[in-house]
């Protein structure tokens, strides 16, 4: 369901910051932002300070290598918003055609083994989460994922599964890839909160 105050925000000052954004960028605010203004205590606040720790907070696995598995997970969710945006910021650290690769199939994708055996193992989190089991878990921990790194992955993997579904639920318009690309810079300048 499409809010109209995901359009045009739910306060005169929200309506006012979108508008002042969207001049100053040369783009409209993609949904994902103008959606944190109409829910700023969850969306702005619990989630975006979860998405924050989860994306840009200190790990094992880079940025990138983050962003690639929220975009991989929202394939795997059908959420073509997410998958956009956030295959746009993993080709800022990664290369664009390897993102692709990894889009279409991570296990011919040349990745790391390391990243490879995390999308197994997060691929089967998001689509079969009945199949999920401790040998899944070693397997992926003998491809040299250490305890720490899972449980970063893990958290990208159950972050990513709310927000494909809600911005699908709302309807997300979904950006050309000249202005994914130009959000992917803003996000990896600002950050998520």
């Amino acid at each position: 369901m499409r809010l109209a105050e995901i359009d045009r925000g739910d306060t005169l000052g929200s309506r006012a910051l979108i508008g002042f954004i969207s001049l100053v960028t040369g783009m409209r605010l993609p949904d994902a932002a103008r959606v944190a203004f109409y829910h700023k205590d969850f969306l702005a606040g619990t989630l975006g300070n979860w998405t924050q720790a989860t994306m840009r907070g200190p790990s094992e696995w880079t940025i990138s290598e983050r962003e690639l598995m929220a975009a991989s997970v929202a394939r795997w969710n059908a959420s073509a918003f997410c998958t956009g945006a956030h295959g746009a910021i993993a080709a800022k650290g990664l290369d664009r055609s390897q993102v692709d690769a990894a889009l279409a199939d991570y296990r011919s994708a040349g990745l790391s083994p390391e990243l490879e055996a995390t999308l197994a193992l997060l691929e089967v989190m998001t689509r079969r989460p009945d199949d999920l089991n401790a040998e899944l878990v070693r397997r992926t921990r003998a491809a040299g994922v250490s305890e720490a790194a899972l449980a970063d992955a893990m958290a990208v993997c159950a972050l990513f599964n709310i927000i494909a579904r809600y911005s699908d639920a709302f309807k997300f318009a979904i950006p050309t890839e000249a202005e994914f690309d130009k959000a992917a810079d803003m996000l990896l300048k600002r950050g998520y909160n």
